[in-house]
């Protein structure tokens, strides 16, 4: 993370959020207080900003500058609703395809599955505000650009937007590496949500006891498991496939 990325200081923190940019990232001194500190985190509460508060060493890593405890990173692009994307889908006529993704933290991977759901027909995809990659440089970079244009939902809560999805009448697939039925051998029709885990925990119990129909790709070699990112393309090709949506 680079210094000239980010802004800082109270009051140009707060008043960036006010005029509605979008914050990727914020860190707050740990035992920041003052009336400035309680309006930045009026302004937080108000427009559901994620944070972390940290120690004042862990800001100084990336500037010395007059930064008042306050440190944060402009998203490059702007997120979307689910809840407001999906009856959109709908009205359509189409059957939503939503990726969601769970503990996915590098952007080269983020970046790779965002290009490939966009090639393949998908609708958008899901990252929870805590614990998922940051929209970087390198994140667009490995999209072709696609996270310009296709929809990105960021989420406070990937376990409650994936339940309202699910109320919302779409299936909810999960990917898994041993157990679950094959992939080509599934019916992956109508709306669907697919979730994709993190290459070393996996799917939380918590996603997992949310779904439908567990799917896994079939493999012959010596390593046991895929790169996510290939695994979401393999699993929205067969979607895509199956959807009869790939141009010829």
């Amino acid at each position: 993370m680079k210094e000239s990325d980010c802004i800082y200081g109270l009051r140009p923190v707060i008043e960036a959020i006010r005029a509605g940019k979008q914050i990727d990232r914020l860190l707050i001194r740990q035992g920041l207080q003052g009336a400035l500190y309680h309006e930045l985190m009026t302004e937080v509460r108000e427009h559901k900003v994620a944070f972390q508060i940290v120690p004042l060493e862990r800001i100084e890593l990336v500037t010395r500058k007059n930064h008042q405890g306050v440190l944060a990173w402009l998203s490059l692009i702007e997120f979307q609703s689910i809840e407001m994307l999906l009856p959109m889908i709908f009205e359509k006529g189409e059957d939503p395809l939503i990726i969601a993704l769970n503990g996915v933290s590098d952007v080269r991977n983020f970046g790779a599955i965002v290009r490939s759901a966009e090639c393949l027909g998908a609708h958008a995809v899901v990252i929870p505000a805590k614990g998922s990659a940051r929209i970087t440089a390198d994140a667009v970079k490995t999209s072709a650009g696609a996270l310009h244009t296709f929809p990105v939902c960021r989420e406070s809560s990937i376990v409650k937007t994936v339940q309202f999805m699910k109320e919302s009448g779409l299936k909810v697939i999960t990917a898994v590496e041993k157990s679950g039925d094959i992939v080509s051998q599934t019916d992956l029709r109508g709306p669907l949500v697919v979730i994709m885990g993190s290459e070393n925990k996996g799917i939380s119990p918590e996603l997992t006891a949310l779904a439908d129909l567990q799917v896994r790709i079939p493999m012959k070699g010596g390593i046991s498991s895929l790169n996510v990112s290939v695994a979401a393309g393999i699993i929205l090709y067969e979607i895509a496939r199956q959807r009869s949506r790939i141009r010829q």
